[in-house]
């Protein structure tokens, strides 16, 4: 016993001695960050500082500093890195107007992630998707129906974006006040909004009125009370100034907000700031030009020129420190570190990730984002008694079509017609045709079934050869017959003895095509995955924003052999490998028609998915360019189709499924009922037939316009704010922001403003809100103030205030709205924020002021003197 206490007494001794110890002091946890952080500073290279510098940082191994990626995703649930929940896309969920719904999901996301990310810990992995700096939200504002990317935002409106991002931002970095749960990123900043095709040398130009009161607001709310620490710049210039590397910009951020985190740069920015945007001649000036001016991070590899800049005397190493110390700084606040013990996240479990309580929230986000938009003579909700429905569209049963871009993985998703499925009773007939393709030369694609395979030896399937390193070399570990290509290995290995991120697949033998015809080929896979075909060409590609989009079109003949060759490589996890393909079809809208005569009612599924709008990517189908749109309407197939399942007589219900606002003018015309569900996440199916047929009551409002035709809008490249969203709109819209339809019916009333009103103080706005209906559902109260008399121009409204409720039929509740004098302020002539003597109109109700008796409307007077605010 003596032996091991002294034994015990010499370990101790050794870790007290080894933490006092000067080269080892940035490893003691009970020492505060910033002095670990110079510790740690002060025993760096030039060269190894640089290393860090970019998202792909190798470890130091001379002083025991780890590997890591700095690149992750969490737009609407962990995504690129195995198995996880899906939550509706931003949005989408922007739609609920639901504070604490975005709050619920985001910790449920930050839960999954660390849970994640400790166990690649255990595995040994340190890649890219497996770290805790995440890319998300992204709270531009989505100026402009036209633009891919406007999915993955909060909307058109400055507050609404902002309210959202910080509950976003809160649930995702936790309330620890030593630690970050996770660290989430604020992008792309600042003013970015398309157009995807010109994103690399595009500079944007806006006045001040439109920057201070419409772009930076959800950036500032996000720095200022959410406390976000990273911000990501965007690719384009501003002012003639590329986003990444912006004195003007990065002074409002450091200086003026107050902003102490670090700033990464869009993937490739760096590069654009000499290649695209020619602001400097090589990667050596454009690198240092991004550090002086306060850019931290960079997601590519310009940042290897930095050693150039220092020996050419662009760039200081003191001037790399401040750069470096703000990441390592991000790491210690992450607990990387520190022993798990401690770290109060370190503790969530994997068997956390993806499970049964996140999906139950998936489905309550998926219904509180449903938007009712038209429900003539009560079509909606529809009886569960129904004998025959028929479900039909392209979106109907397409698992692609519920998640939007930047997506994780879901392990059982439901589409709209497996939701009506498990909606009715057995008996009842749930027919289905897809009646048309996503848009004309945008197919379906399904993986191939194993009958169309053969091996060498002329027997079902194909021959796989599995490899332990990543590029197919040498011998395999071992050769197997496979039925065909459709794996989901999560963050497993198909083998225990291969190591994620280092093995490979190559499957050889022969396609036997059914039919002879026109046929798309094309992979699903996560990392990287090549094809080839005998007659054809290879099609994969590495980091596909958005997987399934470019299908290769080859002629094949009926019951011909072509050899194939197919190659996988992993090199992080979430590995799938499908092989996927769009078989000739023909009569598919006359099979639709008749399966819907066979109907008592057609839920038809429209809309778009990520493969017609996203991020930078070739779509070859009319109305769509780079990602954008050219045009608000349905592709025309899809119109056809639509007016195919009206004719026939049949009530028809149409559901959308899509991320971007929607010219549907013939639908509002036609078409009896409408909802949109936008991309509704794993649990969309099931959410929106708890809406079809009553079980959920809708209450979601839109976030942004939706306009009768492009011709109503500017040109897209245009940022001033005239004529663009609901506050400078001055045509009639097809649907308006904040619209949406009930079940039930409120009643509002008793609206209480104060009487004496000062320019320093916030004050409060009252309003019952009461329930004339008779089904208990929920309502959306929305407050918008109008300036009616200011120096300069102002919105014709603006959301100031609203508060999502639940109400008893019958029943009431008192709305309290908070208003700050910020609220009230303008950016004047002068380019100061200030707030003005004058009166005001305050509007309440469910959706926007419009005259309206359901509106409670009244005024009030400023009368103080004027008051001065930080911009």
């Amino acid at each position: 016993m003596k032996k091991i206490k002294s034994l015990l007494f010499i370990i101790n001794l050794f870790t007290i001695t080894a933490f006092a110890q000067p080269n080892l002091s940035f490893k003691n946890p009970d020492l505060p960050i910033e002095q670990r952080v110079n510790d740690l500073l002060s025993k760096l290279t030039v060269d190894e500082k640089i290393s860090q510098l970019m998202n792909d940082s190798p470890a130091i191994e001379r002083l025991g500093i780890p590997e890591y990626n700095w690149w992750n995703e969490s737009l609407h649930g962990v995504a690129r890195a195995g198995y996880a929940t899906v939550f509706p896309q931003s949005i989408s969920i922007a739609s609920a107007w639901d504070r604490q719904l975005i709050f619920d999901v985001a910790n449920a996301i930050s839960d999954e992630a660390r849970a994640k990310h400790h166990e690649y810990l255990r595995r040994g992995q340190h890649g890219m998707y497996q770290g805790l700096t995440f890319w998300s939200p992204n709270v531009n504002i989505f100026r402009d129906p036209r633009w891919g990317r406007g999915h993955e935002t909060y909307g058109e409106d400055p507050y609404l974006t902002g309210q959202l991002g910080l509950n976003y931002v809160t649930g995702l970095q936790g309330t620890n006040e030593k630690y970050f749960k996770v660290i989430a990123t604020a992008k792309h900043y600042a003013v970015h909004s398309g157009p995807e095709p010109s994103r690399h040398e595009f500079n944007a130009e806006t006045s001040d009125i439109d920057l201070y009161e419409t772009y930076l607001p959800a950036f500032r709310t996000l720095i200022k009370e959410g406390h976000v620490y990273s911000v990501m710049g965007a690719y384009n210039r501003f002012r003639g100034e590329s986003a990444s590397a912006s004195p003007f910009l990065f002074n409002i951020l450091r200086n003026d907000w107050g902003f102490n985190g670090y700033i990464v740069s869009d993937c490739g920015a760096v590069a654009d700031i000499w290649k695209q945007h020619k602001i400097t001649n090589d990667a050596a000036t454009a690198s240092a030009l991004a550090i002086k001016y306060g850019l931290d991070l960079e997601c590519g590899s310009t940042f290897k020129s930095l050693k150039e800049a220092v020996t050419r005397n662009l760039i200081t190493e003191a001037e790399i420190d401040v750069a470096v110390k703000r990441l390592f700084t991000a790491r210690f606040k992450l607990g990387m570190f520190d022993p798990d013990e401690i770290v109060p996240y370190a503790q969530i479990p994997y068997s956390l990730n993806n499970n049964s309580a996140h999906d139950y929230l998936a489905r309550v986000a998926s219904q509180k984002s449903i938007v009712l938009l038209k429900n003539r003579n009560q079509t909606l909700p529809l009886s569960k008694n129904i004998k025959t429905i028929a479900v039909i569209g392209p979106n109907a049963n397409d698992v692609q079509s519920l998640w939007g871009n930047y997506s994780g993985t879901p392990s059982n998703p439901i589409t709209v017609l497996k939701g009506i499925q498990n909606k009715l009773e057995p008996n009842a007939k749930v027919l289905y045709a897809k009646g048309t393709d996503l848009a004309k030369g945008v197919p379906e694609m399904k993986v191939i079934p194993s009958f169309y395979f053969q091996n060498e030896n002329g027997t079902q399937g194909v021959t796989a050869k599995y490899f332990d390193n990543a590029k197919c070399e040498g011998k395999p570990l071992f050769t197997r017959i496979d039925d065909n290509i459709d794996f989901n290995w999560d963050i497993d290995t198909p083998d225990p003895r291969m190591k994620m991120g280092s093995y490979s697949v190559k499957w050889t033998g022969f396609l036997v095509p059914p039919k002879t015809g026109t046929y798309n080929i094309s992979e699903w896979s996560k990392p990287f995955m090549t094809i080839e075909i005998e007659g054809g060409k290879t099609s994969g590609g590495k980091n596909n924003h958005a997987p399934r989009i470019r299908p290769q079109k080859m002629e094949l003949e009926a019951g011909k052999k072509y050899k194939i060759e197919v190659k996988y490589q992993n090199y992080y996890g979430n590995a799938i490998a499908q092989l996927l393909w769009a078989e000739p079809e023909e009569n598919v809208l006359q099979e639709a028609v008749q399966v819907a005569n066979q109907a008592d009612a057609i839920v038809l599924v429209l809309g778009l998915n990520e493969r017609l709008e996203g991020e930078e990517m070739k779509v070859e189908a009319e109305g769509f360019e780079g990602g954008d749109r050219t045009s608000l309407d349905l592709p025309s197939n899809q119109i056809e189709l639509m007016k195919a399942m009206v004719a026939t007589g049949k009530p028809v219900i149409l559901v959308l499924i899509n991320g971007s606002a929607l010219s549907i003018n013939w639908a509002n015309d036609n078409v009896p009922a409408i909802l949109t569900s936008g991309y509704p996440g794993q649990q969309g199916g099931n959410a929106i037939a708890d809406v079809l047929f009553g079980d959920y009551n809708p209450a979601g409002r839109l976030p942004v316009t939706y306009y009768k035709s492009v011709d109503q809008l500017p040109d897209f490249e245009n940022y001033d704010m005239k004529g663009r969203t609901y506050r400078y709109f001055d045509k009639k819209p097809l649907y308006p922001f904040g619209f949406g339809l009930s079940y039930t019916k409120f009643k509002y009333s008793n609206l209480q403003i104060p009487t004496d009103i000062s320019t320093e103080k916030a004050f409060e706005v009252l309003v019952d809100v009461t329930n004339i209906g008779d089904r208990d559902g929920d309502e959306v109260a929305e407050l918008y103030l109008k300036d009616e008399k200011a120096s300069t121009p102002r919105p014709t409204c603006q959301l100031e205030g609203f508060e999502r409720i639940n109400l008893k039929k019958g029943e009431t509740k008192t709305v309290h709205f908070k208003i700050n004098p910020r609220q009230l302020s303008l950016i004047n002539n002068k380019n100061q924020r200030i707030v003005e003597p004058g009166w005001f109109t305050v509007s309440v109700g469910g959706k926007q002021p419009d005259g309206s008796n359901d509106i409670q409307s009244g005024r009030f007077k400023i009368t103080d003197k004027p008051l001065l605010l930080e911009k």
